[in-house]
């Protein structure tokens, strides 16, 4: 959410920033933002003047009787009387336009970084660089659900059976696999220096509209009926909504964080063939990385952020590259984004496996998340980024590590973690 104040003093380049992001549909919320903003600062300024002519008044009453002057002091009791009533309608008044305002600003995206490419949609996301080679072997590379049915490790039909499409069983060594990968991406980000956090799993609606923007709310968050608690689509949600309403002394900043949580999202949508099995999941678990920092360091800590990433596949001998995410394929909170994606030898060619954000100080703003300095409190900045969330990233490791005869590579830093095996080995053929 951006501060009145820029809207009111810039409203050209908050209008030239929707239209970079392409939705012309919201150019008119500009005017009539600044249109309520008048009207909630008049009937403030004149509620402010009202309570100050009644306190005179008031201070009139007592002297008038005292001299005598009934009639004079009934006068000034209805004309107190009168201001109250003012008052009033007022205070209902701004409360209403207070609302109106919040609404709309809600709604308008927040200013994009001027480095953002200009696209309309995703197809138009920037290739920015290519970490490892992103080989083709010469023998075939199944689909990941038949890798892991060579595995006995998944069971597809059971859930659809327990919960519906969209969720799965794991076991066996795929199950210790997926565990053995967020156990290594734990402690990856410890050794980084970024502190270990298990958050709530469920959180209240005032930090839902906090960390995300009404349309992400509604195509993502599960509501738990009759009770004002959401299930999370990612622990950001929750360790940024930690920080709501408080102020943090600057050298306590940077607070870098790094946390495991189930997420659930309901993917709300047709969606391809290669996007079955587990790729696109009611339920997942993932390993996420938090920053809150000074204006004046986010960007910094944006490029820290996905080159953590970066590493890290790049340590399970996972070829990725990283995608600039183009203006219009920018959620309307975000100020910068990058995807993180893994290379398929199987459809030759990338997917998504993570996606790092600079969010600037919308979220801030929207949870009063304040830092305080020599100079006085301000809003702080907020940054978040994938570390690994399996079982999609299960589908870029069996596919870059299958071998020939069926079995898996198990990289040197996951080996410790599967129980110093170096290979897993399919059960059916």
């Amino acid at each position: 959410m951006l501060d009145i104040k820029f809207v009111r003093e810039n409203p050209e380049a908050v209008k030239e920033n929707i239209k970079k992001k392409f939705q012309d549909e919201k150019l008119p919320l500009v005017d009539e933002v600044i249109e309520i903003d008048e009207k909630l600062r008049n009937a403030k300024t004149e509620g402010d003047n009202l309570r100050a002519k009644r306190n005179k008044a008031s201070k009139q009453i007592g002297a008038l009787i005292g001299q005598g002057k009934k009639d004079e002091a009934e006068d000034a009791k209805k004309e107190v009387g009168n201001i109250n009533n003012r008052i009033v309608d007022l205070e209902e008044e701004t409360r209403k336009l207070e609302d109106e305002l919040k609404e709309r600003m809600q709604i308008i995206p927040q200013m994009i970084d001027p480095s953002v490419p200009i696209g309309k949609d995703d197809s138009e996301n920037v290739e920015v660089e290519k970490f490892g080679e992103n080989k083709v072997p010469d023998y075939e590379i199944p689909y990941h659900v038949d890798i892991m049915e060579s595995f006995n490790g998944i069971d597809l039909d059971s859930s659809r059976n327990t919960s519906g499409t969209g969720f799965y069983y794991l076991k066996g060594d795929i199950a210790r696999l997926h565990s053995s990968i967020l156990s290594y991406a734990r402690d990856f980000m410890i050794n980084k220096g970024y502190e270990y956090y298990i958050p709530p799993f469920m959180i209240r609606s005032d930090v839902v509209n906090g960390v995300m923007s009404f349309s992400e709310m509604g195509n993502m968050m599960y509501k738990i009926e009759g009770e004002d608690l959401y299930l999370i689509g990612t622990s950001e949600h929750s360790m940024i909504g930690k920080f709501i309403d408080t102020i943090t002394d600057e050298d306590q900043i940077p607070l870098k964080m790094t946390s495991y949580s189930p997420c659930f999202r309901k993917e709300v949508g047709a969606h391809g063939i290669e996007e079955r099995g587990v790729y696109r999941i009611h339920q997942f678990e993932k390993q996420e990385m938090v920053i809150i920092c000074k204006p004046e360091d986010s960007m910094k800590f944006y490029d820290e952020l996905w080159k953590n990433t970066v590493e890290f596949f790049r340590s399970l001998e996972i070829p990725v590259r990283t995608l600039e995410c183009c203006s219009g394929d920018l959620a309307d909170l975000k100020v910068k984004s990058v995807d993180v994606e893994a290379w398929s030898p199987r459809q030759k060619k990338y997917f998504e496996v993570g996606s790092c954000s600079n969010l600037g100080d919308a979220q801030a703003r929207r949870l009063k998340i304040r830092l305080r300095g020599d100079k006085g409190t301000y809003l702080a900045h907020t940054l978040n980024n994938t570390v690994v969330a399996p079982p999609r990233m299960l589908i870029a490791f069996l596919e870059n590590l299958l071998q020939e005869d069926g079995s898996v590579k198990i990289p040197k830093p996951l080996q410790m973690y599967m129980g110093g095996a170096s290979r897993i080995y399919p059960k059916n053929k």
